[in-house]
């Protein structure tokens, strides 16, 4: 393969590593803003975050077009190949990312009044590490880095057992006060929901760690807390 060759499929890589990353961007925002127009009752926000979904399925849809067109012409081996099975799993994840959030913004139009304010900061709370996960990740696959992505997927069960905390939190509120079953109803689906993303991120640290190393992380391996 000529040097003319081998740069212009690099080129092509790093566009379209570059838009899977601006892809992540949009979807670590929509997490952030969901979550925020829970605590603060914001409708406008989350009518936002609703908006932004399609956005992000058609940058998928952009990113699947570009990977069937760089297979078809440049036939990639090894490395390139991990790498571009890679962009195409990641943007999978973020889209699957990008529709939970929007799930969280649909349920944050439906709270009431009843809704206590100790249930909307619990979903919030969760937020944070959920967020961190995701940026990290993507930090990960941006830098190539084995070790940031294997430590991302350590910290699965982490969100695990926060998603249980918040879990057994919404149940005592809805029992002390059945006023808030409905509000409490919606808080837990947005908390399944967060758990959910947590997955999604410690899938694309697999896919990124597979990528550079060419090897697979095993559910063994992964530290108990």
């Amino acid at each position: 393969m000529s040097d003319h060759i081998v740069s212009a499929f690099t080129e092509e890589l790093e566009r379209l590593s570059a838009d899977i990353l601006r892809m992540g961007g949009i979807v670590e925002e929509m997490i952030g803003d969901s979550c925020r127009a829970v605590l603060h009752d914001d409708l406008e926000l989350a009518t936002q975050v609703i908006d932004r979904d399609p956005q992000v399925d058609r940058m998928e849809a952009e990113v699947e077009r570009q990977i069937v067109s760089l297979i078809a012409r440049r036939q990639p081996m090894a490395h390139d190949l991990r790498s571009v099975f890679a962009a195409l799993k990641v943007s999978g994840e973020l889209e699957r990312i990008g529709d939970l959030s929007k799930n969280i913004g649909k349920r944050a139009l439906n709270l009431d009044a009843a809704v206590l304010p100790a249930m909307r900061s619990g979903v919030a709370r969760m937020a944070g590490p959920v967020s961190r996960q995701l940026h990290n990740v993507l930090n990960a696959y941006a830098s190539g880095n084995a070790a940031e992505a294997k430590a991302v997927w350590e910290t699965d069960d982490e969100i695990d057992q926060h998603y249980n905390a918040l879990f057994r939190e919404m149940l005592t509120y809805m029992i002390e006060d059945p006023r808030s079953i409905s509000g409490g109803a919606h808080m837990l689906f947005m908390a399944k929901n967060l758990e959910r993303i947590g997955d999604h991120c410690t899938n694309i640290a697999e896919f990124v760690f597979f990528q550079i190393t060419g090897e697979n992380l095993v559910q063994q391996d992964r530290p108990k807390l």
